[in-house]
């Protein structure tokens, strides 16, 4: 207890309604692993980033450390827009994003916050939070998280975690002007990945010493790797299973002094194997399911003044070259890559390249 009021200090609070007997503002961060990973997230960001904007933007740093409430609160401006990706499998916790309005627009190339700007900022949290979840994916399997929700309001009422957290600030830079974007694991969400990754806070577990076979008084000793015989065979020397060193067998109980037995891990067999299986007779339940597919020649950004202008011959100039493969989609999503044929007189595509999972993982994001 803090006093003899009867009042508890916020630490025991947190102590409490974690369930453990170390505060929330006690557990350590691996800050170095999360800073390493985070250095290698450096240009899938930015692709994200300058995909969205249009613009040319810049990394100039990317820092991670462990921080609290009252500090994160000191660095967001009065009002600030939220987004919340919070895990729910694989490394549970909170895992949010923040960054100032106007930067947000400016981001966006707008004047100032606004629908559209909203749109655009949650479509880039997506992206940036489905490249790391397919970079972490192949070190912790199941990872994943909720759909991105995005609200702006005073900073005061984000939903930031209690007690220490992971706080990773990219610094962005266009031309001279400069933005910071701050993305907040809690700690529990942070460990897990960090330990994915090969790092963590958790210590090796001490080896595990012999255990001793135990001797018991007047020269008897307790056999445990040997069967148990029967307990009236008395050929040899043996009774039930003991060594009797030549000791008188009157009104003496057969388990005295016998030991702690020696407790051994059970190893049960993988069942993975038998997951593969299932998963492919589920997948016949499907098969007869209509899906859209398109293919996609190519793409182009316009003004709306641009768009209004057009007519019949306007010529518009797609983000392809001439001979490049085409995108292959399957319900919006790409899937594989082909070249256009002539089939009689009708177009058709041929399969090219199928995109690797994770390709197509990161663009479901």
């Amino acid at each position: 207890m803090s006093d003899v009021s009867g009042t508890i200090s916020q630490d025991e609070i947190d102590a409490l309604l974690g369930g453990v007997g170390i505060p929330v503002s006690d557990v350590a961060i691996d800050v170095g692993t999360l800073q390493t990973f985070y250095d290698g997230m450096k240009d899938k960001v930015l692709a994200n980033l300058n995909g969205l904007s249009s613009q040319n933007f810049e990394i100039s740093a990317i820092v991670v450390e462990s921080l609290k409430r009252d500090q994160l609160l000191s660095r967001l401006s009065v009002d600030v827009v939220s987004v919340y990706v919070d895990f729910n499998a694989g490394a549970t916790g909170s895992h949010s994003f923040f960054i100032a309005p106007d930067s947000a627009a400016k981001i966006a190339g707008a004047d100032s916050y606004n629908d559209d700007v909203s749109g655009m900022f949650q479509e880039l949290i997506n992206g940036i939070s489905g490249a790391e979840i397919t970079s972490i994916g192949a070190k912790l399997p199941g990872l994943a998280a909720d759909p991105a929700s995005i609200s702006n309001g005073p900073s005061a009422t984000a939903n930031i975690p209690d007690g220490v957290f992971a706080l990773t600030t990219y610094t962005f830079t266009l031309g001279t002007e400069t933005f910071n974007l701050y993305e907040v694991l809690s700690a529990n969400a942070a460990n897990a990945i960090a330990d994915a990754l090969g790092g963590g806070s958790k210590q090796d577990a001490p080896a595990q010493q012999p255990v001793q076979q135990p001797v018991m008084n007047q020269g008897v000793q307790m056999q445990m790797g040997q069967p148990m015989m029967n307990p009236m065979q008395m050929g040899g020397m043996q009774m039930g299973g003991m060594q009797m060193g030549g000791m008188p067998m009157g009104g003496m109980n057969p388990m005295m002094g016998m030991g702690t037995p020696n407790v051994q891990t059970v190893q049960y067999p993988n069942l993975m194997g038998n997951a593969a299986v299932g998963e492919q007779g589920n997948i016949g339940l499907i098969m007869d399911v209509f899906m859209e597919m398109t293919v996609e020649l190519g793409r182009a950004k316009k003004q709306i003044k641009d768009i209004l202008g057009m007519g019949e011959g306007t010529i518009i100039e797609l983000d392809k070259l001439a001979g490049e493969p085409v995108d292959i989609l399957v319900n919006h999503k790409p899937i594989a890559k082909g070249e256009v044929v002539v089939i009689d007189e009708n177009f058709g595509v041929r399969v090219t390249e199928i995109l690797a999972q994770g390709e197509r993982v990161s663009d479901m994001h």
